[in-house]
């Protein structure tokens, strides 16, 4: 059965809460304050925790800051026991990243309810992040993957991974405008590992969260390198999930990177996929407006392979279309391919939007894009992903080619 932590300081109500579960045959770990709580949410990684919203030492905000933080915590079901029953109490919970509230008192089937609910949503996610059911069935390659991405985050190793820089170029001109930042590993034990196989593994087990922060802040820095270089109009584009976009201190993150460097906010631009921002639109378009308010830039990528979304694209606070490679491969000379890609062009343009083209290959390919107004593109027909200092030497070396 789940393990179920309960943290809370009053004796008489946490015990009735573990009898009540013990006779469910839940296995339940307890902790009389806060302190005790994050401890054993860390050691023990349970499957559910139940959390006393008012509690001395650390209170139950602050219980859900710092495991919402740990990567192997950052994903488990949260339910707040609380006797306060003000909406502004339950929406700052649920900023915070909060699952679900329990108003004291409560009863015997609205306790199991919730907690039953829970488990369930959380089983479903994972299962949707990730194909497989227990670590057994994952091949020894795959095992021995989470094993190493676990211990790599925990002992904070980030030196293994390397960020890499694709150019975008607009077509018209020739010149380099943009690149997009793409996150590699070189395992100790395992060597180089391509994304399709630990970035799906990433977000499954929460690991997403420290790499994806890891990622926007080595991001930003390096913009900071390039503007002390003399290379000051270079937008570059980070990759989101939707467990990094759905971090209640994402967008205050993002901000504290943008101050810290010196940078102004359209120097960046976050890459969301069709499928993430259908997940919740109303969510997802709150905050994309909110950070589009502040100047950062946003892009949908890969578009064309998720949702139905052409419903919400004119509702999207967006500034960058990119048409997924799947569209561009061999449009000069596939009829539906050229019809879609020439549409998407077209209707992005009504839009006020600027489109890339991903995945160019082939100078049939560029010549198509051009001629029927594409902006940018990116693929190995220009440049493959380069690390950082061959990136820049690219740029130095090629000074007609950017802005």
């Amino acid at each position: 059965m789940p393990k179920i932590l309960i943290i809370e300081d009053e004796e008489a109500v946490r015990e009735n809460i573990l009898d009540l579960l013990e006779a469910e045959d839940f296995e339940t770990i307890a902790a009389a304050n806060g302190r005790i709580g994050v401890h054993l949410a860390i050691c023990e990684v349970p499957d559910l925790i139940l959390c006393d919203m008012m509690m001395p030492e650390i209170d139950g905000y602050g219980v859900l800051t710092v495991l919402r933080q740990e990567p192997s915590t950052a994903t488990i079901p949260f339910i707040f026991l609380t006797a306060k029953s003000a909406k502004s109490d339950f929406r700052q919970g649920m900023d915070m990243g909060a699952d679900d509230y329990i108003t004291k008192p409560f009863s015997r089937a609205e306790l199991l309810s919730a907690i039953i609910n829970r488990l369930e949503k959380h089983a479903t996610l994972k299962r949707y992040l990730s194909p497989r059911t227990t670590i057994n069935n994952l091949s020894p390659k795959m095992q021995l993957l989470e094993i190493s991405l676990h211990r790599t985050i925990k002992q904070h190793k980030f030196q293994e991974f390397e960020i890499y820089y694709q150019p975008i170029v607009d077509i018209a001109s020739g010149k380099i405008v943009a690149a997009e930042s793409l996150l590699r590993w070189q395992s100790p034990e395992l060597g180089i590992v391509y994304p399709t196989e630990f970035i799906p593994l990433a977000e499954s087990t929460g690991l997403i969260v420290p790499i994806g922060k890891w990622v926007l802040k080595s991001v930003c820095k390096q913009i900071k390198i390039w503007h002390d270089a003399g290379i000051n109009s270079l937008i570059v584009a980070v990759n989101l999930s939707v467990i990094e976009f759905n971090q209640p201190d994402f967008i205050n993150k993002i901000v504290n990177f943008i101050a810290i460097n010196n940078l102004q906010p359209n120097d960046l631009e976050l890459e969301l996929t069709e499928s993430m921002i259908m997940q919740d639109v109303s969510s997802a378009i709150a905050t994309m407006s909110k950070l589009q308010s502040l100047g950062i830039k946003i892009a949908l990528d890969d578009f064309g392979t998720g949702y139905s979304s052409l419903i919400y694209l004119k509702n999207l606070p967006i500034n960058t279309l990119k048409i997924d490679r799947y569209f561009i491969h061999n449009v000069a000379n596939d009829p539906q391919k050229s019809a879609i890609t020439k549409a998407l062009i077209q209707m992005a343009h009504n839009l006020n939007l600027n489109v890339i083209a991903e995945g160019v290959e082939t100078e049939a390919e560029l010549a198509f894009l051009r001629q029927h107004n594409c902006n940018s593109m990116q693929g190995f027909l220009f440049s493959r992903p380069l690390p950082a200092a061959e990136f820049e030497n690219f740029l130095l070396t090629n000074k007609c080619l950017y802005i």
